[in-house]
């Protein structure tokens, strides 16, 4: 175990954890700017690819709960100083691949390093954070993940238009870099074991009706979170928009649902975690239909989109603290069920939204994903609150 943490040293593992979030996620996001590439390159076809694009999500978000589970029997927070590397190695060679099995393995393994990072950065930020800040600490964790994913394609397609795919491996640099400051300052030697005075539930995760019912929720709440994004270019092209006009929103969905996580975070630690995840699935309910229900791009239209992905976001850092509080023993898996498996099972309704599109058309079919917000609501009421759940923090 590590020495004592000052406040300060508390707030500087948290700035190098999320720094390491926003590299994770970076690295994550590679894969749609390098597919045009690769399909070029290795002479891919659709089908491939859409199973190349499944692969990475597999690993790199359903198996999250799974490397959680690992870390949590394990305690193997030295695993941090493998992950961003690894990640950062195989995606950026996996542009460099002669082969379809050698690029298929690259991104898997670059996904699996993804899933690793996720559960256990986020249960470090648990183990790191005053009990009074845990929701801000993990907003702004969340917030790094969400700038580093929103700004990948962008940062990718320029590097790759001015220097080229031989140079993409320069951008490992920035994980190696990040990896000796986690070293540094001890984060791989915290031990993730349990404070005993923290309230819990006696059932194992699978008997737990809170965390199943919590998953469920957070699930909803990820339908329209994935579907959105994912058919607002289609809807927008189809409907004789420019191209550019998808990149702009689509930014600005993201950067807010930034802020929007920031914001949850503070309501979180302010009025208790069922109570801000309460609140942001009713308010989120007005500026989706506004922003799904509006036929032209006005002022009203970026504005409801903003606020809509800032109150979809706005969610998940409560869950994650309230996840970790009700299962305790398995901190870093709950942390993989907010993260990975809820998403996860949103990219799931995505692909119902996609099917019941080809029926009664797409901007319908975008409507109907209000439907599982409205759902979630009754869940999210019927989980018992306690807030004495919370995770103490090891001092």
């Amino acid at each position: 175990m590590i020495p004592a943490y000052s406040e300060s040293k508390g707030w500087y593992c948290l700035f190098l954890l999320t720094a390491g979030h926003f590299l994770s996620d970076f690295y994550a996001n590679f894969l749609p700017a390098l597919l045009p590439v690769v399909i070029t390159k290795l002479g891919l076809s659709l089908t491939l690819s859409g199973l190349l694009v499944m692969v990475f999500a597999i690993t790199s978000s359903m198996l999250q709960p799974i490397c959680g589970y690992f870390v949590d029997k394990s305690g193997y927070t030295w695993l941090l100083l493998t992950t961003l590397p690894i990640s950062a190695l195989f995606i950026c060679f996996s542009s460099l691949s002669t082969s379809t099995a050698m690029l298929f393995s690259a991104v898997a393994f670059s996904g699996i390093a993804t899933s690793l990072f996720h559960p256990l950065g986020s249960s470090l930020v648990g183990k790191t954070t005053s009990i009074n800040h845990k929701s801000v600490a993990m907003s702004l964790f969340i917030g790094g993940g969400n700038l580093g994913y929103a700004l990948a394609p962008a940062i990718i397609i320029y590097f790759l238009v001015h220097y080229g795919l031989d140079y993409l491996p320069l951008l490992i640099i920035p994980s190696i870099i990040l990896t000796i400051a986690f070293y540094t300052s001890g984060l791989q030697r915290i031990h993730l074991a349990v404070n005993h005075h923290v309230v819990r539930e006696d059932q194992p995760w699978y008997r737990s009706k809170s965390i199943l019912k919590l998953n469920a929720v957070m699930a909803l709440r990820s339908w329209p979170q994935v579907a959105i994004p994912t058919f607002l270019p289609v809807m927008l092209t189809s409907q004789g928009h420019p191209p550019i006009l998808a990149g702009q929103m689509l930014t600005v969905f993201l950067l807010g649902g930034a802020l929007g996580g920031l914001m949850g975070g503070y309501c979180g630690d302010k009025i208790g975690y069922k109570k801000c995840i309460l609140v942001s699935l009713l308010f989120c309910l007005f500026p989706t239909y506004l922003f799904l229900a509006n036929p032209s791009i006005n002022w009203i239209t970026w504005s409801m989109l903003a606020l809509c992905g800032a109150a979809l976001q706005s969610m998940v850092p409560s869950s994650i603290i309230w996840a970790q509080a009700i299962l305790p023993k398995n901190a870093a898996m709950a942390s993989g069920m907010m993260l990975g498996l809820t998403f996860g099972l949103g990219g799931v309704g995505t692909a119902i939204t996609g099917a019941l599109a080809d029926y009664i058309g797409l901007e319908s079919a975008l409507l109907w994903t209000i439907a599982p917000l409205v759902l979630a609501i009754p869940l999210a009421v019927s989980i018992p609150s306690t807030q004495t759940m919370k995770v103490t923090s090891i001092k």
